[in-house]
């Protein structure tokens, strides 16, 4: 018994010493652990956000005949994406880029050159902060296929993300959240990507909704969400995964990421009961479907204005943006006559410029905001930020289109064939059901 003791004791020393040394080593290196512990909380919520969020999100509302299709392009564009990211993706984001650095970096970081165990970004390891940018990177352009799902093929799929990573997300993302990018500089008022993400991402959906054309059938035949209850189960991950998306972009773990936290689930929160309300009112009966869409729009709003705005301006924004995105999807989406399958650009694109555009204004000190930098007043940050959407939207244009005809020339298209756009991309393209039938 007394040998036990000793060993105990002996074995709780050790592990005393080792802890003290590792505290000691994490201190001389600048590493905060609260905030290291925090930030990688924060990533793995935006994992769930894409695999499996988006997926079964975006799986639900497609038709049983292409659930499959949907599931995998989402897994594929982030594993795809993961890999490019790692290689160049985050080098040529975040490396100083000498005089080329208002729009783009380096290779300085290619293939993590230089980014070891011991490398430090603020109070965090580099590591850590690589892979929360990655997980940014993952996310944003799986949210496309939303506008092109049920008859865009596999392989244009893949090469478009490819290009569409390399030519457009990168440079904008550098341009906005690297010191020396061009619209950093500016000092729009964009917390979390508001513009490099949502905005981006409805631009580029609408123009590739509009290059494939409508799906087989479409305004004849019906096309309901087939599963509403992986569509919400889904939506809800989203949600979860968004207040580390969003919290996370503070790096460290204090009130101000907090405030971050609660902006984003109350401004989801007002838009889900707007979007149900409205509903309600006008046609009598709240859905499912406009519930789930309406937190997402309260999502999107709040990415460039969670942090600038307090409790109640998110509250707001998040009520304000609903009616806008039903409008979008109501009324211009068919004035357009496209075809945006799941809405990406009426909830993601149109979310993301209201959003944008109405930051400034909730950022006002006595609507409880956080006010401006620079001295910036209302109008000079607004003109600002107008400037940054506008441009965003120009940038995606031009940027998407170029890759989708890239894209078009390699493939020999980029939709698939009728035959196997009325079978189902399920089994034309993947060779497997989504649901196997019982007698």
């Amino acid at each position: 018994m007394k040998r036990i003791r000793l060993y105990t004791g002996l074995a709780g020393m050790g592990w005393a010493l080792l802890s003290a040394t590792a505290n000691a080593a994490t201190q001389a290196s600048g590493i905060d652990t609260g905030d290291t512990a925090f930030i990688i909380c924060c990533a793995l919520l935006v994992v769930l956000m894409t695999v499996p969020g988006l997926a079964l999100f975006y799986g639900g509302l497609a038709r049983s005949k292409n659930i499959l299709s949907i599931l995998m392009q989402v897994f594929c564009i982030a594993s795809m994406i993961s890999i490019l990211f790692t290689m160049y993706g985050y080098s040529l984001i975040f490396a100083d880029g000498g005089s080329w650095q208002s729009v783009i970096g380096s290779f300085d970081k290619a293939f993590l050159r230089g980014v070891g165990v011991d490398a430090v970004h603020g109070t965090i390891p580099e590591l850590l902060y690589f892979f929360f940018m990655l997980l940014f990177a993952a996310i944003t352009p799986a949210m496309i296929i939303g506008s092109f799902a049920e008859r865009v093929k596999f392989s244009a799929v893949m090469v478009f993300m490819a290009l569409w990573m390399t030519i457009n997300y990168i440079p904008m993302a550098h341009m906005a959240w690297v010191p020396g990018g061009w619209i950093y500089e500016l000092g729009a008022q964009d917390f979390a990507g508001g513009n490099v993400v949502h905005v981006n991402v409805g631009i580029a959906a609408l123009i590739g909704a509009f290059l494939l054309g409508r799906r087989r059938g479409f305004g004849t035949a019906a096309m309901m969400p087939h599963n509403m209850t992986m569509t919400m189960t889904g939506g809800s991950m989203l949600w979860v995964g968004w207040l580390g998306f969003c919290g996370g972009c503070v790096w460290a773990a204090n009130g101000y990421s907090v405030l971050i936290i609660i902006n984003t689930m109350l401004a989801s929160c007002a838009g889900a009961l707007s979007w149900s309300f409205f509903e309600w009112r006008v046609r009598g009966k709240p859905s499912m479907l406009g519930a789930v869409s309406g937190s997402i729009a309260g999502l999107v709003a709040i990415t460039p204005a969670g942090g600038y705005a307090g409790p109640m301006g998110a509250i707001m924004l998040g009520a304000l943006v609903a009616p806008v995105c039903i409008f979008a999807i109501e009324k211009i989406k068919p004035f357009m006559g496209v075809d945006d399958a799941f809405d990406v650009f009426g909830v993601h694109g149109v979310g993301g410029i209201f959003g944008g555009l109405m930051t400034p204004v909730f950022a006002l000190p006595v609507l409880g905001g956080m006010g401006y930098v620079d001295s910036h007043g209302l109008l000079s940050q607004w003109i600002v930020n107008l400037e940054v959407v506008a441009f965003s939207i120009v940038f995606s244009a031009v940027s998407s289109l170029i890759a989708y005809k890239i894209t078009a020339l390699v493939c020999r298209g980029l939709r698939v064939d009728e035959e196997h756009e009325m079978v189902g991309l399920d089994v034309a393209s993947h060779g497997e059901v989504g649901y196997k039938l019982t007698n």
